[in-house]
């Protein structure tokens, strides 16, 4: 079937390669997208409940394939939401479809783009054979409130100056499934799961609005971790029996924090970008807090705070199911809960696909590119060496840069208890 005839209608159809919580986050912001649809699922786990999903609120056909390479020729998109591990096999399955005759008009990944440098350059260079356009799907940076504050702060940064500091937080009590908490094969813990996040937003937002993406130059990086909560005896074994991850043995961290320093290589301002992430955050559920300061003003963004509160007393909540029906990671289900009625869009995960779809309709890579993926992959990989040597690295040596393009944590060798369990 020609891609032509595939879009038919003006919809581009959507391959998913993933059926997890973030296939699905992506599915709940596909019905405010005009112009997309989910026309087929790779058969893997929880792949039959999302076409369900699917079809009920009139996505797409969702149908279900046996195998890349035939669904390949019913897509026009092929979406990565696979875990980390499985990344690398995957992609070279689609370019083997490619290769075997597949007419596909882009791919997405979700971050971070892989575990590691390697690992991650190997996926950009994987797109380049295939000659597909990207799109690296960093919700965060399609925020409304990061662009809304983008474009009402800029004609103050204009008469002022730009803003010299920004910070970013991502926190919530963990992640949703096991291979998560495994640092061999998720890649590390919070810093690469979370930190990828506010890394990028935060060099984002402090890059100006007529500049290229990747226009501040990186100068150096400090980063701290810790294993402050699952490396506790009690929640060690909650996980080994929950998740079937041992942190006696093979650790990762839960909290991240670190400071990034940039330059503007036209006028030599230094800027800083702080970024914390955790999976130990004890409060309502999922907070994206990001704040920043230019010289006479500031902007603030808290995803706690919310139009809708709710009330819920010890009576009453037993008839809560399930608590994320409020807000994503929710750790209560009573009291005063702060209700997110549409997240998906809340969180940017809307405006990323809008972007994908105009991108790879026009025939180019998203705002976003793999190739922007892995300059967040260099940064995410200079957090952890910084971390683990304990001192600032200076992203400015070239031996210290062809350092990072080997270097693979210890905490994602399984090596993190020397480390984490001091």
């Amino acid at each position: 079937m020609a891609t032509s005839d595939r879009l038919h209608g003006g919809k581009m159809k959507l391959g998913f390669i993933g059926a997890g919580f973030i296939a699905r986050f992506h599915a709940v912001a596909i019905q405010q997208v005009r112009g997309l649809e989910i026309a087929g699922l790779l058969k893997r786990r929880g792949a039959e409940a999302l076409a369900v999903f699917c079809r009920e609120r009139n996505l797409g056909e969702a149908k279900l394939f046996g195998s890349i390479g035939e669904m390949a020729k019913h897509v026009d998109v092929i979406a990565l939401y696979v875990p980390n591990y499985a990344r690398l096999e995957v992609m070279e399955q689609i370019v083997g479809a490619v290769k075997a005759g597949a007419k596909l008009k882009g791919l997405i990944i979700d971050k971070p783009l892989g575990r590691n440098m390697k690992e991650a350059r190997r996926l950009v260079e994987l797109a380049r054979e295939a000659k597909l356009p990207t799109a690296y799907f960093e919700n965060q940076i399609f925020m409304k409130a990061i662009r809304t504050q983008r474009n009402q702060l800029l004609p103050v940064a204009r008469s002022m100056g730009p803003l010299t500091l920004t910070r970013s937080a991502e926190e919530h009590g963990g992640p949703h499934e096991p291979w998560f908490w495994d640092p061999t094969r998720q890649g590390g813990g919070v810093l690469l799961d979370m930190g990828c996040h506010s890394i990028a937003v935060g060099r984002y937002v402090l890059t100006p609005p007529d500049k290229d993406l990747l226009f501040l130059q990186p100068l150096t990086v400090s980063a701290d971790i810790g294993l402050l909560k699952w490396g506790q005896k009690k929640w060690r074994e909650q996980l080994l029996r929950d998740r079937g991850v041992d942190y006696s043995k093979t650790p990762a961290e839960d909290f991240a924090t670190g400071m990034i320093t940039y330059r503007n290589p036209e006028t030599g301002q230094i800027v800083k970008s702080q970024f914390t992430d955790s999976w130990m955050f004890e409060k309502q559920g999922l907070r994206l807090f990001m704040d920043g300061m230019g010289p006479g003003y500031a902007f603030e963004i808290n995803t706690l705070v919310s139009p809708l509160n709710v009330f819920i007393g010890d009576v009453a909540a037993q008839a809560i199911a399930d608590q994320e029906s409020a807000l994503e990671k929710a750790t209560a289900s009573r009291g005063l809960l702060a209700v997110q009625y549409n997240e998906a869009d809340l969180y940017g995960y809307t405006d990323e696909n809008v972007d994908m779809h105009a991108s790879f309709s026009a025939g180019r890579s998203a705002m976003l590119s793999w190739e922007y993926g892995l300059e967040v992959q260099r940064l995410v990989m200079a957090s952890y060496l910084s971390a683990e040597r304990g001192r600032t690295i200076d992203l400015t040596d070239k031996a210290t840069n062809a350092e990072l393009d080997a270097y693979v944590p210890l905490i994602q060798q399984g090596k993190g208890g020397g480390q984490l369990l001091r």
